[in-house]
């Protein structure tokens, strides 16, 4: 975890609100820019891929396959790499896709390659002659290691780099700020600190600059899951939630057409056991990837709630949803070995037993709880589970049966959940 050392903005680290009051680029017009998507695989509110496109000759938007994520590893305790089970890479790659359809449809495409993403991305900015490097900024570890090193690179280079805030609501390093250099430990303390966040940006793109030269770089399409490896590696369900940007305004209209439904959501009420409609939005994993903007979805909100006479609000209300992600979120940046209990100043000491019994049992839905057991069976085989049903096996495997530690828990959320997220899953 980053310590509060980090707690700053590189040159030309510029968050969302700021965006606007770019008229110019600061390069020189006409030369070569790249836009490295991770998360934020989506056209609508990017402000990294509006800075990349303007007033630049050549656009270069790039996707790279990262080994540490996505290489199988026939060892895991299920089908897939070592960090990720199939469902999660199938839905990456309906992302990619369907993100490659859309810069298709502005004029462009995706280009995609795969390795060690830095280096990867360090190879490109030298045979494309990359004079503007765009990338939304990611918070968690690993992606600040990659990133940093890739930013010095740049720095050294005179290559000038925008990576805004733009995952999240807020800037965590701002709220962080603003708290006296520590994240709020508390939702109310959190709420105290932030306002209304800033509003999608509205300019829509009609059309990206072109692809340069792209030379002898190995540059792939969007890949079949059977092409990254997975050819021998049987399934027997996939998520039926499909990845994409498109498929997640599609759920988010019918989600906002249901009026009544959005104005009356309280958390934690909802049923947990709908199957062929879950109660709920379903929006997390798209979320994740950045396939939808939180900044668009809590602006939808706001037009809802001004349209009825009376609606819920946080933190039970889907608004508060987003809120409470946003506190997780501050709070997994600011806090040195948030992903684990020792070393992590906010987390109590438990001594938990290391019964590898118990946890096979619990994992592979083998516990003889119907309800325990159901709600395993849906994590296999969708991805995905209502919060409330991911409340009833986190509970059972530590402090409410089992007593296994909340690490090994979160080590099967993280590998088999569609919406993994580093930032939740460790709460």
């Amino acid at each position: 975890m980053p310590s509060l050392l980090f707690l700053r903005r590189p040159h030309l680290y510029l968050s969302p609100s700021r965006f606007s009051q770019l008229s110019t680029s600061t390069t020189a017009m006409g030369s070569n820019s790249l836009i490295w998507f991770r998360k934020g695989l989506r056209i609508h509110d990017n402000p990294a891929l509006l800075y990349a496109a303007e007033h630049s000759a050549h656009l270069y938007p790039v996707f790279v396959i990262d080994p540490h994520f996505m290489a199988p590893d026939p060892a895991a305790f299920s089908p897939g790499s070592s960090k990720s089970g199939l469902n999660r890479i199938q839905f990456l790659l309906e992302s990619l896709a369907d993100l490659d359809s859309s810069l298709r449809n502005l004029g462009s495409r995706l280009l995609v390659f795969e390795g060690v993403p830095a280096e990867v991305i360090i190879r490109l900015l030298k045979e494309w002659n990359i004079k503007k490097l765009c990338f939304e900024c990611d918070t968690e570890p690993y992606s600040q290691l990659r990133d940093n090193s890739v930013k010095e690179f740049a720095s050294v280079s005179g290559i000038e780099v925008f990576s805004p805030v733009s995952h999240t609501l807020f800037d965590p390093v701002d709220v962080i700020q603003k708290n006296g250099g520590k994240p709020p430990l508390s939702y109310q303390q959190f709420m105290k600190l932030v306002g209304q966040p800033p509003m999608p940006l509205e300019q829509q793109l009609t059309s990206l600059p072109s692809i340069g030269t792209l030379g002898d770089c190995g540059v792939l399409s969007v890949p079949k899951i059977d092409e990254l490896g997975y050819c021998g590696i049987t399934q027997e369900e996939f998520s039926p939630f499909r990845g994409g940007e498109t498929e997640a305004l599609n759920r988010l209209k019918k989600s906002l057409d249901d009026t009544e439904w959005v104005s009356n959501f309280e958390k934690p009420k909802g049923d947990p056991s709908a199957f062929l409609k879950p109660a709920t939005t379903v929006l997390s994993p798209y979320l994740k990837f950045g396939c939808l903007s939180s900044r668009h979805f809590y602006w939808c909100l706001q037009d809802v709630y001004r349209k009825v006479k009376k609606h819920t609000s946080p933190p039970v209300s889907l608004v508060g949803q987003l809120l409470w992600r946003e506190f997780f979120y501050t709070v997994a940046f600011g806090t040195s070995n948030f992903d684990r209990m020792e070393g992590n100043r906010i987390c109590k000491q438990v001594p938990w037993k290391d019964n590898e019994e118990l946890l096979v049992a619990w994992r592979e839905a083998r516990t003889g709880f119907p309800w325990i057991d159901a709600i395993m069976v849906q994590l296999h085989s969708w991805g995905w589970m209502h919060h409330l049903a991911r409340h009833s096996v986190a509970c059972f495997l530590t402090r409410g049966d089992l007593f296994v530690h909340w690490e090994k828990g979160r080590d099967v959320f993280e590998r088999l959940l569609i919406d993994s997220d580093w930032a939740i899953n460790n709460v």
